[in-house]
Order: C-alpha cells, then sequence, then structure tokens
C-alpha cells in the first residue's frame, strides 16, 4: 500500500476513535446510545420555560388578580392597565431611589401618574403596610405609611415624624417629601393656596382635589397650618 493511501486510512480510524468517544461522554449511564432528549426532561431555563414566562409577563391582569408596586419588577408592572415597560420602569426607579409607595397617594408621585390614571390602576394594586405587615388594596387611602426605618432613621425622601411642616409656607418640593404627596399633588396644594389663600387648618387640605379624609388622617401631626 503506498503512503498516501496509509495516511488516508489511519485518518479515517482517528476519526472513528474520536467519534466513539464523544458518543460515549454525551451519554448518561444507563442510557442507549443515540437516546433522544426530549424537551419536557430540560429543567428550568429551557427555551419551552423561557417561553412561558414570556407570555405570562405579557399577559394582562385578570379581575381580582393585584401586584405590589412596592416589590414587583417592572416587566409585572407593566402588565397594568394602561402602563406600559417604559411608565414600569420609571415607577421602580422612583421607588428604588425614594422608598416604597405605601399607598395610591405614594404613587402619585411618579412623573406620568395622575389621578385618572391612579383611579384605573385602584382595583389592581394592593400595598403592603411597612408598619402593619398586612395587604392595603386600592381603596384603603387612610392606612398609616411607616415614614422610619428600623433604628429610628428616617426612610429616605420621608419626613421624619417628629418635625412638623406648614403648609402654607412650604414649596411643592417639601410638601411631596410627605408620605402619600407625590409631585403632582404637591403642585396642586401649592396652586390652591394661592388661588384661595392659606389653609386655616391642617385638615383644610381635604379642599385640594385629591387629597381626602384618609390622606389628611395619614399627615397627621406632619403638618401645620398656624
Amino acid at each position: 500500500m503506498i503512503a498516501p493511501e496509509r495516511r488516508a486510512l489511519l485518518l479515517l480510524l482517528t476519526l472513528a476513535v474520536a467519534g466513539q468517544g464523544v458518543r460515549l461522554l454525551a451519554t448518561r449511564a444507563g442510557e442507549p446510545p443515540g437516546q433522544v432528549q426530549l424537551l419536557s426532561d430540560v429543567a428550568n431555563g429551557s427555551p419551552a420555560a423561557q417561553k412561558d414566562s414570556t407570555m405570562r409577563e405579557s399577559r394582562p391582569l385578570a379581575a381580582g388578580e393585584t401586584v405590589d408596586p412596592d416589590v414587583v419588577a417592572p416587566a409585572e408592572l407593566a402588565r397594568l392597565p394602561r402602563v406600559g415597560l417604559a411608565l414600569a420602569k420609571v415607577i421602580v426607579s422612583d421607588r428604588q431611589a425614594r422608598g416604597p409607595f405605601g399607598s395610591l397617594e405614594g404613587l402619585d408621585r411618579v412623573p406620568g401618574i395622575g389621578p385618572g390614571l391612579l383611579r384605573t390602576l385602584a382595583p389592581f394594586l394592593s400595598f403592603r403596610s411597612p408598619a402593619a405587615g398586612h395587604p392595603v388594596t386600592g381603596a384603603g387611602l387612610g392606612t398609616p405609611f411607616a415614614s422610619s426605618a428600623p433604628g429610628g432613621v428616617a426612610a429616605a425622601g420621608s419626613p421624619r415624624r417628629d418635625s412638623v411642616l406648614n403648609v402654607n409656607r412650604a414649596t411643592a418640593v417639601e410638601l411631596e417629601r410627605l408620605p402619600g404627596i407625590g409631585p403632582s399633588l404637591a403642585r396642586r396644594i401649592v396652586a390652591d393656596r394661592e388661588a384661595r389663600g392659606p389653609f386655616a387648618k391642617a385638615e383644610s387640605l381635604d379642599r385640594v382635589p385629591g387629597i381626602g379624609p384618609g390622606l389628611v388622617a395619614r399627615l397627621g401631626r406632619l403638618v401645620t397650618a398656624p
């Protein structure tokens, strides 16, 4: 046999041995050679599992189904009516920067969210009160929101409970630091004060559109209007 034929034969034998080795390494113990692995046998993270997760995230919320804006990810918030992924990311960014919302009034501080959208979202939202540790639905607007972290340290963006803010002198920026008062509601307070005069007492805040007895009660001793 001439040299080229020997080299060709040696190459074929080498490839055959290498192929058999790869086949043995890829086969699990107890399986016959050539066993086909079905998608149902693949663990979490398989294309099928990822497809199910994607379908769930893109599905609108069903009647009676709620989410907690204080804890869920943007993809889950995007399932809310009239809330796309862009606004959902804004909500999460605000939460990370300024702390939990605690109620519908707290969510009003997010740019792009106003009273109309809040009314639409109310049936689909639930908030977990940090102080009491129990769920607060969108209807529970009067539930207190803890503004202090453990150890007595005030949460970021929230006033200390031993401080009192005069609503007749406070700026919009100062007002929006109050629990349940977002930028748009703070601006409405200032506009009402400029148009109709000072508030006679703290309870007079309920004359501002978007502020009801529940929110006035939540503000408690944090505000005054001498």
